[in-house]
């Protein structure tokens, strides 16, 4: 499997553009597997963190606190 990676816009009729150099490798009917990234908003990110703290703590219970004596 190759993979290829470049910017692309959501045009006004919600569709992606492929560039021609890419385009041109593929067959007529070839099945493409495609991974949108997209950035994530700073709120977005925040809440990521929260959950992840919040879930970590969650499973912390009064026998680990042994370990915070080590050193």
């Amino acid at each position: 499997m190759n993979a290829y990676e470049f910017q692309a816009a959501v045009t006004p009729d919600r569709k992606l553009s492929i560039p021609n150099a890419l385009f041109e490798k593929l067959k007529h009917t070839q099945t493409v597997r495609v991974i949108v990234l997209i950035n994530e908003s700073a709120d977005e990110k925040r809440a990521w963190v929260h959950l992840t703290a919040e879930q970590f703590l969650a499973g912390y219970s009064d026998a680990d606190a042994i370990y915070d004596q080590l050193e």
